[in-house]
């Protein structure tokens, strides 16, 4: 397991674990970087009909260790155990966090991350209905925006992820966003 704060440390190096198919874990910092920018996140037309119909209820925090496993459940993952119980442990001490959107009582989808000060960083995000992990993405954009962060950290632009805003700058940029947004004395839960 990676030690909390070894963890905490990466990230504010602006550094991230993945594990390897071997099941070795490196390090990554991506050059460049993807961040989604707060205040131009873009909700397609489609995502703000399907919003205005409150299909998923929002919750924070209720089913992190569920999330993360959801998360590792695909062919190809970068979530081995040793990943998976990092994390958790990191959200046993208020350091990482899910955003889950239920229907039914069912769990549909979700995303996780990790805050310091005021920055976020995007780790994975699943659905097992259509739009829930769309949902997640906007309540945690809402989130971030209400108590003050500055910085989500995306790690690599996607094509998903590029309908919302998703832009790449270069790691000296990023490096330089990320300093003064984990300075600040956001919280997240």
């Amino acid at each position: 397991m990676i030690a909390p704060d070894v963890l905490l440390h990466g990230y504010r190096l602006g550094i991230f674990p993945m594990a390897m198919d071997d099941g070795a874990i490196e390090w990554f910092s991506p050059n460049p970087r993807a961040i989604l920018p707060l205040g131009s996140f873009h909700i397609p037309r489609g995502l703000r009909q399907a919003l205005r119909k409150r299909l998923f209820e929002i919750r924070i925090n209720t089913a992190f260790r569920a999330v993360i496993e959801a998360c590792a459940e695909r062919e190809s993952t970068w979530i081995n155990d040793e990943i998976a119980k990092s994390y958790v442990q990191l959200h046993e001490l208020g350091h990482a966090h899910s955003v889950e959107a239920w229907r039914g009582g069912e769990l549909a989808g979700g995303l996780y991350g990790v805050s310091v000060g005021g920055a976020f960083f995007g780790e994975s995000m699943f659905h097992r209905e259509t739009d829930a992990s769309k949902f997640a993405l906007c309540a945690l954009v809402d989130r971030l925006g209400e108590r003050g962060f500055t910085l989500l950290d995306t790690q690599w632009q996607t094509e998903h992820l590029r309908q919302f805003g998703v832009v790449e700058i270069p790691r000296h940029h990023y490096l330089r966003l990320l300093a003064r947004a984990a300075q600040l004395p956001c919280t997240f839960a």
